[in-house]
């Protein structure tokens, strides 16, 4: 029999209050003994992140393709006084996903909380990836399909124990559909798309997800675009909503821009159109896009 308050659409605002009352009291909060697996965990997002998650209590589980960076993640975690465990994974490579899936299983039994972190961006004009479809082949590679098959490896654990939470690190360029963007927007929907049927279909199982609409964040993915040197958040402060979504269980996470465009695309399309074909005329491809040398991250 399934507890009504359990289920996910009264759980968002009770975990709220729960967690004003955990600071009150200094109980342990949600994540606390539960495992957090966070790919793309060597650097940027995921790497505060897992930090972040540590410090609530977590054993956080850290997947990337660069075994000397995890280690010295893992190596601060514990320093810290936190719980950490290293896995090499190529999120391109559908092998070494279901390699790491059959090792976490086993060692694990189920894994509570997953954040789909791990991905890679190309800022190019469609008119430079006329003979690119690579572009948009990779885009899916990392973003959609290597995040769906790792999901997909972990979901029915979850769903047995009747509790799991997903975190989809996605893009506000779902909403907004900025040019430039047609192969990581595309990829990034997709994933979004996703989590919204997985959380339908499990939602009797108690196992929920969120899709976390990012906006700019200051890391390496970001390097090749001199435009956005200095702006959007430090992966420290992304890092805290990561958690806070972990914690909280919402739908998704957006940022005040992308909705308000979101309702201008409905709205009045033409105009949300004109508004972003005239920022694309008037901005252009990085070097890195022009040359086809160091865009993707």
């Amino acid at each position: 029999m399934v507890s009504l308050f359990s289920l996910p659409l009264l759980q968002s605002p009770r975990a709220r209050v729960a967690r004003t009352i955990r600071a009150v009291t200094g109980r342990p909060g949600p994540l606390s003994g539960r495992t957090v697996l966070v790919t793309g965990a060597s650097s940027g997002i995921g790497e505060a992140t897992a930090y972040a998650a540590a410090r609530r209590g977590a054993h956080v589980l850290l997947a990337a393709r660069r075994v000397d960076e995890l280690e010295r993640v893992g190596a601060a975690i514990e320093e810290a006084g936190g719980r950490a465990s290293a896995y090499r994974v190529d999120m391109a490579d559908g092998d070494s996903i279901d390699a790491l899936v059959e090792r976490l299983l086993a060692e694990h039994g189920a894994v509570d909380y997953l954040v789909n972190n791990a991905g890679r961006s190309i800022r190019r004009s469609l008119e430079l990836t006329y003979d690119r479809m690579h572009d948009f082949e990779r885009m899916m590679a990392v973003n959609y399909f290597g995040a769906v098959r790792l999901t997909m490896g972990l979901l029915p654990a979850m769903r047995a124990q009747r509790f799991g939470h997903i975190v989809n690190i996605v893009t506000w360029g779902n909403q907004i559909k900025a040019p430039r963007f047609a192969a990581y927007i595309a990829a990034k929907s997709a994933l979004d798309v996703f989590g919204r049927i997985l959380s339908r279909e499990a939602y009797f199982d108690n196992v929920t997800c969120t899709n976390m609409r990012v906006a700019i964040v200051r890391t390496p993915m970001i390097a090749p675009t001199a435009e956005y040197e200095g702006r959007g958040e430090s992966p420290q402060e992304c890092a805290e909503r990561v958690v806070r979504a972990l914690e909280d269980r919402p739908v998704t996470v957006d940022g005040a821009f992308g909705s308000v465009y979101e309702i201008l695309n409905v709205v009045t399309p033409r105009l949300a159109d004109l508004a972003m074909a005239v920022s694309h005329v008037r901005g252009s491809d990085s070097a890195a896009a022009r040359g086809a040398a160091r865009a993707e991250r």
